[in-house]
């Protein structure tokens, strides 16, 4: 895969954390409500760490896909096509830039051919 996918990476939320600011990354915890979306992209770098819940991520290009739970670091660089589905989970994300800055939509619709 090129969503690089660590089972039983961390502990805590502190340590979490930890490794996002070792990274320079502005961290944001987030509660997110079940959802299961179509294949897009995001225009940032980002690490997420699962907290509780879990979470199925399938990349659209290879047809991989994973089921994340607590514990789980999710490494993914800009510009991946992938998409989403869980029940709800929480997580802490280290985004490469400052959230305040990020584009809308956050999840951008694959390229037209």
């Amino acid at each position: 895969m090129a969503i690089d996918i660590t089972y039983d990476h961390f502990s805590t939320e502190e340590d979490a954390l930890a490794e996002i600011k070792k990274r320079g990354y502005w961290p944001l915890t987030l509660n997110f409500e079940a959802e299961t979306n179509d294949s897009h992209w995001h225009d940032f770098d980002s690490v997420l760490f699962v907290l509780e819940g879990k979470l199925s991520v399938r990349e659209t290009e290879t047809g991989e896909s994973c089921v994340c739970g607590p514990g789980t670091r999710i490494e993914a660089k800009a510009g991946i096509l992938h998409s989403e589905e869980h029940q709800g989970y929480r997580a802490v994300i280290g985004f490469s830039i400052d959230p305040a800055t990020l584009t809308q939509p956050i999840n951008k619709p694959p390229p037209v051919s």
